[in-house]
């Protein structure tokens, strides 16, 4: 749909405003559907194979996946099977998967599972990397990067005025720049300026980088506002034109934060793999991280995300992103 909507548009064929506008409203809509359905566990209960990854998927549901205690069912209720595909098994758990899968019985990887339960990557199980291909699809990249710019430009006429006149009330209440750049780190882990509309006090970093916390006293009154509705992020639209940021991908976090973060969690690169975004999956899900501990829960989501980037997920995002807008979720 991307791509095609691109080459119309781009080529300048003939085509119908009308029945294009109809296709990017109905077609997202059905896509979206269709995710969520697929997201979702059947009814019934599934056997966990004790050996490698299995006990925080357990605990994520207890009723819904039974650790079996030999390779043998005696449950009747049992729709599935789930085992670690990275685990060597003992020779009577694989002849006992051999025989569960000659019975049309769906044998489905532990880690999977507990992705599309908890929507996030277990940081400590990543065996996995070298057999996989995480890479996201670049056609794919590729045309998001093309129909982001696309409704960035022309949006514009919309988006100019009303981010001048925020500047204009944030020039009004408090002294300083309404705007501000910050170094962040991007895609390769490439250091880039991120624009922003000013929200806290001018002296608000004098002391170095620093987590917002909640009621931050460095924040304006109409930082709250702005920060909860998202709307002193409106300037990386420039980012995204620049090719710096996408709307949606993991949130490019501060240099000096980075490097942290790098010594103490070994694969916190993995976020880089794609270009930051405006909104993420993890924003819509976990909400803000202050500090560590909340990194690397969110860090869990942002893997999950790269590892499952898709026209699906990118719609889920932004699904959830209005609804985080209207609540003020995450917000800090």
């Amino acid at each position: 749909m991307l791509i095609m909507s691109a080459v119309i548009i781009f080529t300048r064929l003939d085509y119908s405003r009308t029945a294009l506008l109809i296709s990017w409203i109905v077609l997202p809509v059905i896509t979206y559907l269709e995710f969520r359905l697929r997201q979702k566990f059947q009814k019934g209960r599934y056997a966990v194979i004790p050996h490698g990854f299995y006990k925080r998927l357990i605990e994520c549901n207890p009723k819904k996946f039974i650790a079996l205690d030999s390779p043998s069912l005696e449950y009747s209720d049992i729709i599935g099977i789930i085992v670690d595909s990275n685990e060597q098994l003992p020779a009577e758990w694989q002849q006992f998967i051999a025989e569960q899968l000659s019975k049309d019985t769906p044998v489905i990887d532990s880690v999977s599972a507990y992705e599309s339960i908890t929507g996030k990557s277990p940081l400590d199980h990543y065996g996995e990397l070298a057999g996989h291909d995480l890479l996201p699809s670049q056609a794919y990249l590729g045309a998001k990067r093309i129909f982001e710019s696309a409704l960035i430009i022309s949006t514009a006429p919309l988006t100019l005025p009303f981010v001048a006149l925020v500047a204009v009330s944030v020039k009004l209440e408090s002294k300083g720049p309404a705007f501000f750049v910050q170094r962040r780190v991007g895609k390769g882990g490439q250091e880039f300026s991120m624009y922003k509309i000013r929200s806290m006090r001018t002296d608000s970093e004098v002391n170095g980088a620093q987590f917002a916390g909640e009621d931050d006293p460095r924040i304006t009154r109409i930082g709250k506002f702005i920060r909860k509705m998202r709307i002193d992020e409106l300037p990386q639209f420039l980012n995204i034109l620049k090719g710096d940021m996408a709307l949606i991908g993991p949130r490019p976090e501060q240099a000096a934060f980075v490097k942290e973060f790098e010594k103490a969690i070994p694969l916190y690169s993995f976020r880089h793999i794609v270009r930051p975004g405006i909104t993420g999956w993890a924003q819509v899900t976990h909400g803000y991280a202050a500090d560590e501990d909340e990194t690397r829960e969110k860090l869990a989501h942002d893997f999950y995300y790269v590892k499952n980037l898709s026209i699906w997920l990118d719609l889920d995002i932004v699904f959830k992103t209005i609804k985080t807008m209207l609540t003020g979720f995450g917000a800090r």
